[in-house]
């Protein structure tokens, strides 16, 4: 056999070898297939997020979130286990496959390096709540009126940049001290994340608090890793009939406290 036979004989070798490593690397990369084979979706959501998840009184987590993620299961046919995450390690286990999806996850170009993003599906924006006794349409509205917000954070430059110079703006160090400026009737209004609002609007049957408008909307998402176009499908295929059949305004009624605007579901 010659040399030059047998360096073809090698390289041949190598590149059914290389043929066959690439095969092996994408049936294990199929999120499916593996989501499919162990019978389980792990999917990463923040445990202390009402109401978008949270520990009921039996322990379990319940929520928004919870809602969808088990929707998502039952649409894979497969049982939901729910894994606790926060905002420093959620990203990491996605990438390194502790979890296959995550849940409450807002666009941005810069996690778009890295992460891959299903339709919205979860309504996420500012808005001004006030008690229904209390006539407020738009910003012009906010004119003379006092308003109570979290110093420094999203709904404070939106609200600075909203209200009119005769806005009385007071300005708060945390969520509960906003929260408790409007219940005791110190502002008029407040102006928070929808989150914060639900609870809100939950609890305060007396003052009968409502959303008067947004001043900012930015849905969220359920992320997934890159290239993995049959999961995605699926996931935006749920969230499709969610919406059709009327089960994610459910949720929303449930848990948000008032109806799911589809407006709120886009960027």
């Amino acid at each position: 056999m010659t040399f030059n036979t047998t360096l073809k004989s090698s390289i041949a070798a190598l590149l059914l070898l290389s043929g066959a490593t690439i095969g092996m690397t994408a049936a294990h990369a199929d999120a499916i297939d593996d989501i499919t084979k162990a019978g389980v979706l792990n999917v990463g959501v923040f445990a202390d997020f009402p109401p978008f998840s949270s520990a009921s009184a039996d322990m379990t987590l319940k929520g928004y979130d919870i809602d969808v993620a088990q929707a998502l299961a039952d649409a894979l046919k497969v049982k939901l286990k729910t894994v606790s995450v926060t905002g420093q390690n959620r990203i990491p286990y996605l990438t390194e496959h502790r979890v296959d999806l995550l849940m409450s996850v807002g666009y941005s170009k810069e996690r778009e390096q890295v992460l891959d993003f299903a339709a919205p599906y979860a309504p996420y924006y500012i808005a001004v709540i006030g008690p229904k006794a209390l006539d407020i349409k738009n910003k012009d509205d906010l004119a003379g009126k006092s308003i109570a917000v979290n110093r420094g954070t999203l709904e404070d430059t939106s609200l600075t940049a909203a209200a009119p110079a005769s806005a009385d703006v007071k300005r708060f160090d945390n969520y509960n001290a906003v929260i408790q400026a409007f219940i005791s009737g110190q502002t008029q209004l407040m102006v928070v994340g929808n989150d914060v609002g639900a609870q809100v609007l939950a609890r305060q049957e007396a003052l009968a608090p409502e959303q008067k408008f947004q001043l900012l909307t930015s849905p969220s998402h359920i992320a997934l890793n890159k290239k993995e176009d049959r999961l995605k499908q699926a996931i935006n295929d749920a969230v499709a009939k969610m919406l059709a059949d009327g089960s994610l305004n459910k949720s929303s009624e449930a848990w948000l406290k008032t109806p799911l605007n589809p407006a709120n579901l886009k960027d």
